[in-house]
């Protein structure tokens, strides 16, 4: 692959698109960081997750998708090689023969940044692993303890619940859970 096949073309539009970025490993955070340094215009959709650190639980923050993140650019004013000598940038993901960076749809990023968005007082986000310790915010179960088991389309979720000496599945909006702190 040579650098011209990442050059952008001259029957390229001229309204910046989302493109996907693959970083080097544990080094997304800092390709955010210099990216966004350049003047780009980055998304890196985040989690909130508990970690065990010398033996205590602690919150830290984790990207969604490990190893990528998105990058705003207008193809037809963009230099590609700024972006790919950046620190913490491993390549543009790209697709085909050509190996040409393809466009992320618009409505995929504005849907995980509504996913993000919170009010204070809001969980941070929506997204949970399975395994991961939830609590029950409204209905009947409210203030139980659950562990998160699964989504079950974009806003339900199965949860994991003690009860009569079992673990029940029960399936309830995501929407009513939030971390356990």
């Amino acid at each position: 692959m040579n650098d011209d096949s990442m050059c952008p073309t001259e029957s390229d539009d001229a309204v910046p698109r989302w493109y996907v970025i693959q970083c080097k490993g544990g080094e997304s955070f800092r390709a955010v960081e210099h990216l966004g340094n350049q003047g780009y215009e980055i998304f890196h959709p985040v989690l909130q997750v508990q970690k065990k650190r010398r033996g205590k639980l602690a919150w830290a923050v984790e990207p969604l998708f490990p190893y990528y993140l998105f990058i705003r650019l207008d193809r037809l004013d963009s230099n590609w090689r700024p972006i790919r000598s950046t620190r913490g940038v491993l390549k543009i993901v790209t697709f085909g023969v050509e190996s040409s960076p393809v466009p992320v749809d618009d409505e995929l990023v504005e849907s995980l940044r509504e996913h993000g968005r919170r009010e204070p007082g809001e969980p941070a986000n929506v997204y949970f692993r399975a395994g991961e310790p939830v609590e029950i915010t409204e209905g009947p179960f409210k203030d139980l303890q659950a562990i998160f088991d699964t989504h079950k389309g974009d806003e339900r979720a199965i949860v994991l619940l003690n009860m009569l000496h079992q673990r029940q599945r029960l399936e309830m909006p995501v929407s009513q859970l939030r971390r356990r702190e």
